[in-house]
């Protein structure tokens, strides 16, 4: 059964109002969204600064202990060091012609070694 022209124009005018509707509640949805994106935005950012200053605070706190435990291992380095000079002088002053071909011995092997390079 075929629609005559007043029922086609009646269907057009639901078809429009319900359009029109639907447009109004589109645009009040998208009115609220823009309104909360500045908010969001925002929230965002701070929830991002947050992140990074926690993290830059982890990296502070490893920074400061690594710093101490460098600090220990330098002066344990140093402490060790000086023992080692403190020994070989004592050896040289007991044994000083044992130092000297030992010294002599090292020379010539670095010698050879620089003399090969070339």
């Amino acid at each position: 059964m075929a629609l005559s022209p007043a029922d086609r124009i009646a269907d057009l005018e639901r078809l429009l109002d319900t359009l029109e509707q639907r447009v109004t509640r589109l645009n009040r949805a998208a009115a609220r969204a823009s309104a909360a994106a500045p908010d969001a935005a925002a929230r965002i950012g701070d929830a991002v600064a947050a992140a990074l200053g926690e993290i830059a605070e982890r990296f502070r706190g490893r920074t400061q202990s690594l710093r101490g435990e460098v600090s220990d291992l330098s002066e344990n380095a140093l402490a060790y060091g000086n023992d080692a000079v403190r020994r070989l002088s004592r050896e040289v002053e007991r044994k000083p012609l044992i130092a000297l071909a030992v010294a002599v011995g090292v020379g010539v092997l670095v010698a050879g070694l620089l003399v090969r390079r070339d």
